[in-house]
């Protein structure tokens, strides 16, 4: 990887980084170009390979589809872990999966970066206040700038540095590392995305019976061998008569109500009478 490529993918990451305005603001940086799919077709593109950057992109997004990040609450940065993993799996010419074992300790690190910059923003935050009570908007507009710059440093500079010399030694690395760990580090990359899944399933399943139709789409695909665009319209005529019985359900569930409410006023009404 030359320096221009990791300087290209520094300033692509540093775009897509968390709190950072440029790019359409949290929307088009951090939930934009800063998800694994599009940061892997980023990669792919700056370095010459865009179908394995989008696989890698696939690999990565997998294991953090689950992961919310309400504020700056973050368990893991994904955009640091997807645009050096993935960077550095495809400058070094190995398996996509390498690019997910990559991506966890990659994720960790950029969550303790993302809290040290975080609390260095602080003075500026106090400054900015400062400037705020005497009505200055130039030195209002000029300490975001210094404090945005600060959330440049730590992730360009980060990036750079690991996507320009990391390269290099995980190339030299699984060089030497033998063959059967290399098998065993490809086998944990395709495992390691059901935690992600299992994330998800988590929160979209809020009653039991729901793992049922789960385990029938995953069986569809599997007897059947039916694609997604098939499961997908299976799953919406499902969801269409769940809905219809629910309301259904919901509408003679108000109907009783009501009826009963009625029967309990014409009661208590009588005895009011006698």
């Amino acid at each position: 990887m030359s320096l221009w490529q990791a300087s290209l993918i520094g300033i692509f990451a540093y775009l897509g980084r968390n709190q950072v305005p440029w790019f359409f603001g949290t929307t088009g940086g951090w939930y934009g170009i800063g998800r694994p799919l599009v940061a892997g077709g980023i990669c792919g593109f700056i370095l010459g390979d865009i179908y394995l950057g989008i696989f890698c992109g696939i690999l990565i997004q997998a294991l953090y589809i689950g992961q919310i990040t309400p504020g700056s609450a973050m368990h893991s940065d994904v955009n640091l872990a997807s645009f050096v993993g993935i960077s550095i799996a495809i400058s070094s010419h190995t398996h996509p999966e390498v690019a997910v074992m990559l991506a966890i300790p990659l994720g960790l690190l950029g969550v303790y970066l993302n809290q040290l910059t975080m609390s260095a923003q602080v003075c500026f935050s106090k400054k900015a206040m400062t400037y705020a009570e005497t009505g200055d908007a130039r030195k209002i507009r000029w300490i975001n700038i210094c404090g945005t710059s600060i959330s440049f440093l730590e992730r360009f500079s980060v990036v750079l540095l690991l996507c320009y010399f990391g390269s290099p030694v995980i190339t030299k690395v699984l060089e030497i590392v033998p063959e059967v760990v290399v098998y065993f580090l490809v086998i944990s990359g395709r495992v390691i995305p059901l935690i992600g899944f299992s994330m998800l399933l988590n929160q979209i399943i809020n009653e039991g019976w729901m793992m049922v139709l789960f385990l029938f789409g995953w069986l569809m695909c599997f007897i059947f061998k039916l694609s997604m665009l098939h499961l997908i319209l299976v799953a919406f005529f499902i969801s269409i008569i769940y809905l219809l019985a629910y309301t259904k359900g919901c509408s003679e569930t108000i109907l009783v109500q009501q009826d009963t409410l009625q029967r309990n006023n014409i009661e208590e009404e009588g005895d009011y009478e006698e």
